[in-house]
């Protein structure tokens, strides 16, 4: 009896094994059919997420390194400059005293622009349809799917910079300007609202869930204001997230805004750049709205040297300025404070001070912290692969450099970088 029944419950359990690997196989083949993708990519997504957060707990950021003696700027003198086209392009301090900002008339107490055709954002895509929203309120006929098809062609990439979106105005919507501006005023918005024009800033933002264990919940989000309300003491938003004509009271909009340098973006008529030139005053030479964000930082660390956002933003703005290493140190303040678990995923100017000020271990410590949180960061690893050539591990350069190109076939600095080392993309 006992010589039968083994090879009875073997035959059944190889037929169980075989069935289950045929509905895997099954399952696997169905997930490739685009219409059962596009609906169920993002649980997948959302499970392998929080499977990577148990392996990866999200604990805070690194600490920095303790570096003594400071390294000099000519630790990284013979290697290559990246482009980097997803930061704002380096300037000398102004040398001359900018253009004073004009007198400005007493503001309204409240102003309230035409709403433009709503666009909900898809996943991951706050950026591109808070641009189409904007672009709408001046007859531009896209959505969202137009501009994400020039600057995300990845549904899954989870991060747009500015520079991306003003790269996606200047050649698909050319007959309105576009320009963005660092270390702004909750004045300045009104200003620019009451003056016709609608603003767009980036903020932080509370998601509605956690994504692993321990999740402080912290992203980054594009708001489009319209209007605002003395009385009511908030802007009139259009949220791609939450909905149309949304109060965004100034106290809070600016402690959000605070962790994205306070940036702005304006687009307009030709016609209207007398305007916001009057609008902007001395902020509308780069280079001095640079250092007047710069000075306004270093300002509110001083008034509160427990504020990590304003070290950052220290550091950012001196990254502007090619001060990488007093760059580095406002980084390294703003990291010992802590920083949000995501807060890599938009921002990179430490990636850029701590390569450039030769702290290569800073920046390997980063990278990787990054790429944990997001691991198809282009940007992330774009600067993972600087860091391996910097310690001559060629070929794991060009394969980060690869990834990062997989990640966004339309980034730049990632085609660099492969053109560096002779190669193409």
């Amino acid at each position: 009896m006992a010589g039968t029944i083994a090879p009875m419950h073997r035959s059944l359990i190889a037929k169980i094994i075989l069935g289950v690997c045929g509905l895997a196989l099954a399952a696997v083949l169905v997930y490739q059919l685009p219409p059962v993708k596009e609906r169920l990519w993002w649980r997948v997504d959302l499970a392998a997420t929080y499977l990577r957060g148990i392996i990866y707990p999200a604990n805070q950021a690194p600490a920095p390194r303790v570096v003594t003696p400071p390294p000099t700027a000519k630790a990284s003198s013979a290697l290559p400059t990246p482009v980097l086209h997803s930061t704002s392009p380096t300037r000398a301090a102004p040398t001359t005293a900018p253009t004073a900002t004009p007198t400005l008339p007493p503001l309204p107490p409240k102003t309230s622009l035409p709403a433009p055709a709503y666009e909900k954002q898809d996943i991951n895509n706050c950026g591109p349809a808070t641009l189409a929203m904007y672009l709408h309120f001046y007859g531009w006929d896209g959505d969202q799917f137009a501009i994400d098809t020039v600057v995300k062609p990845l549904r899954d990439d989870r991060n747009v910079n500015v520079e991306e979106l003003a790269y996606f105005t200047h050649t698909h919507a050319g007959w309105l300007n576009l320009e963005y501006r660092v270390g702004g005023t909750v004045d300045r918005l009104k200003r620019i609202l009451a003056a016709g024009i609608p603003v767009m800033i980036e903020e932080a933002f509370p998601l509605d869930e956690s994504y692993w264990p321990n999740d402080d919940r912290w992203a980054g989000h594009y708001l489009l204001l319209t209007g605002y309300d003395e009385e009511r003491q908030a802007f009139i938003s259009q949220d791609s997230y939450y909905g149309a004509d949304r109060p965004a009271p100034y106290t809070e909009l600016d402690q959000r805004w605070k962790a994205y340098n306070r940036v702005y973006i304006l687009v307009y008529r030709p016609e209207q750049e007398g305007t916001v030139k009057d609008l902007l005053g001395a902020d509308w030479d780069p280079d001095a709205n640079r250092q007047a964000a710069l000075e306004a930082a270093q300002a509110e660390t001083k008034a509160n040297p427990k504020d990590a956002f304003s070290w950052f933003n220290v550091g950012t703005n001196l990254v502007y300025f090619e001060r990488y290493t007093e760059a580095a140190q406002a980084y390294d303040t703003a990291r010992d404070l802590g920083l949000p678990q995501r807060m890599l995923r938009y921002q990179f100017g430490p990636f850029i001070a701590y390569f450039h000020s030769g702290r290569t271990q800073d920046l390997l410590d980063l990278v990787k912290y990054a790429l944990q949180r997001t691991p198809n960061s282009e940007e992330a690893l774009l600067w993972y692969g600087w860091t391996l050539y910097r310690e001559g591990n060629t070929n794991g350069a060009v394969e980060q450099f690869r990834k990062a190109l997989k990640a966004n076939p339309t980034y730049q600095d990632a085609q660099y970088a492969l053109n560096y080392l002779g190669l193409t993309p």
